[in-house]
């Protein structure tokens, strides 16, 4: 009777503790317990980064070089440009405090392409440097780089140069319709030139109040930047170097991120 009555209380003293696992394992495979790991798999779906642009391919084409000026010989000389020719490249312009278009680009460009690789994308760069040895690509190079990637997009960073008074603000150009040069990319960079004018305006940049319209679009058929392509292409002109408010906002480190996470924010748009 003595060891009937001990086993007894044995079995009611394991009972409880057998019954709490039991129930804390329920937990963990329902919605309202613990993570518990398995091995070879994410404690937590948190670990997963996002990449809305994996597999997308985009070419950043940041206008000019520092050393373009130090190579006359080699930037004036004449490349296709679609149905005509013109100047391999030009020097650029600058601030009026002397901070070039060429190395407002290049960071920007930079600033750019982080983001774009984050968000999963493969990006190419028409040039690799910003330097006072170097010079070009020429625009016909430049017009054809999205052409050998087959790439889903291309944006051409630049800055403007305008003296007149007042002019201020950013517009995007896009190609017209030329067959058989810009025929089959036209609408769908036109496309791409609405996604970028909204994502700069998101960011609460201003349309050019100097371009014809002022709705800060604007379609060129001299640029072989543009004619050249045969991916969605655009011309950006982010602000005018010449005008104070303009400059202020491109020779800072927190406003070149404002022009990269618009772009960022329109390729993503785009092709996302």
């Amino acid at each position: 009777m003595t060891k009937l009555l001990a086993l007894l209380v044995a079995v009611l003293l394991v009972a409880p503790v057998g019954a709490a696992h039991a129930g804390r394992s329920a937990d963990a495979g329902g919605s309202g317990g613990s993570v518990v790991e398995v091995r070879g798999a994410p404690a937590t779906s948190l670990e997963t980064t996002e990449k809305p642009l994996d597999g997308k391919v985009i070419v950043i084409d940041p206008g000019h070089q520092l050393g373009n000026h130090n190579f006359p010989e080699k930037i004036n000389r004449l490349v296709p440009a679609g149905g005509f020719r013109k100047e391999c490249n030009t020097t650029g312009t600058a601030t009026n405090g002397g901070y070039p278009e060429a190395t407002f680009t290049w960071r920007v460009s930079k600033l750019l392409q982080a983001r774009l690789e984050h968000l999963g994308a493969k990006v190419r760069l028409t040039r690799v440097a910003n330097r006072e040895d170097r010079w070009g690509p020429c625009v016909d190079a430049r017009g054809r780089a999205g052409n050998k990637v087959h790439a889903d997009a291309k944006i051409s960073i630049h800055g403007d140069g305008s003296y007149t008074a007042g002019a201020h603000g950013f517009h995007v150009i896009a190609p017209t319709d030329r067959r058989p040069w810009t025929h089959d990319i036209y609408r769908t960079s036109k496309r791409l030139a609405l996604d970028t004018r909204a994502a700069l305006k998101g960011r609460g940049l201003t349309v050019a109040n100097y371009i014809a319209g002022g709705n800060g679009l604007d379609f060129r058929s001299d640029l072989a930047t543009l004619n050249l392509s045969d991916v969605p292409t655009v011309m950006v002109e982010l602000g005018n170097m010449r005008n104070a408010g303009d400059a202020h906002r491109m020779t800072r480190p927190a406003g070149r991120a404002t022009y990269a996470a618009a772009l960022a924010a329109a390729v993503r748009r785009f092709v996302g």
